[in-house]
């Protein structure tokens, strides 16, 4: 077993409008969803709790699929880290699922992939319901030209241009397995799954096709802002609050159901109207 006895993985889901994102800060003063958990878990725990997770997802940010591991002394039951954690926990957080997992696991080390989705809808005025949820696009993106765009950042290339100036990763290279974008009812997603991610990689690529879909820029741009690896070449970054991780991905003998699939992000998102 663990150091700590027993290593418990949990899927969680929240909504980061309300958060400075995934990490706890120093000051106590600004919320993390890292903050609320360890809080929450640590009360079932009888003992503090430090958090490990797949992805640290910045403020604003929202998850569907984020996967984060615990050390305990004792197992409580899934029950306890579930029903129990959410009861102490703000409505905007849940843990999904707890799974005793092996010593030598590790929410982000062992990870295969992270796949995240960049959520917008067309309207010409603001939705109330969709505040904080979604990004409104006025107009109709060319979805083709965006899709032509997309291919230039398939596998393993070097994202410098699409990295934010503060990122700490030693290596600006990354292999994108996969890069779709798709319309769904009147919303528009940018669906994207790799290895990992650099610091803001996924809102830049966002702002960056998005670039192309107004027509504001060619297809072919993609590559040149890649092979630029400058990111001031690379155009605005997308906001936060459009962006989800939806998915993480393990390796079959550390028993995680894979939620790498298609997921119904948009099932709980109500429809944006045509206003």
């Amino acid at each position: 077993m663990s150091a700590g006895g027993n290593r418990i993985c949990l899927r969680i889901e929240y909504d980061g409008s309300a958060f400075g994102g995934w990490q706890k800060q120093s000051s106590p003063e600004i919320p993390t969803v890292q903050g609320s958990l360890e809080t929450a878990i640590g009360k079932i725990a009888d003992s503090p709790v430090k958090l490990v997770c797949a992805g640290r997802t910045d403020a604003g940010v929202h998850a569907t699929g984020q996967i984060a591991h615990f050390d305990c002394p004792l197992d409580r039951g899934e029950r306890a880290w579930t029903m129990g954690a959410n009861s102490l926990l703000p409505p905007t957080v849940r843990v999904r699922e707890a799974i005793v997992v092996s010593d030598c696991f590790s929410a982000r080390f062992s990870a295969l992939s992270r796949r995240y989705a960049y959520v917008l809808y067309d309207g010409t005025i603001d939705s109330a319901l969709l505040a904080g949820k979604a990004v409104r696009e006025p107009g109709k993106p060319d979805v083709k030209a965006m899709r032509e765009g997309a291919r230039h950042l398939l596998g393993e290339l070097d994202f410098s241009s699409f990295r934010a100036a503060g990122c700490q990763s030693k290596s600006p290279l990354r292999e994108v397995r996969f890069l779709q974008v798709y319309e769904q009812r009147n919303f528009l997603v940018i669906d994207i799954c790799a290895n990992a991610f650099l610091q803001h990689m996924v809102r830049n690529i966002a702002g960056a096709l998005l670039e192309v879909g107004r027509g504001e820029r060619k297809p072919d741009w993609i590559r040149e802002v890649l092979l630029a690896r400058d990111r001031k070449v690379a155009g605005v970054t997308a906001p936060a609050h459009g962006l989800y991780l939806v998915a993480v991905s393990y390796p079959r003998e550390y028993g995680i159901p894979s939620c790498a699939v298609a997921p119904p992000i948009l099932d709980g998102l109500p429809d944006a109207g045509q206003g």
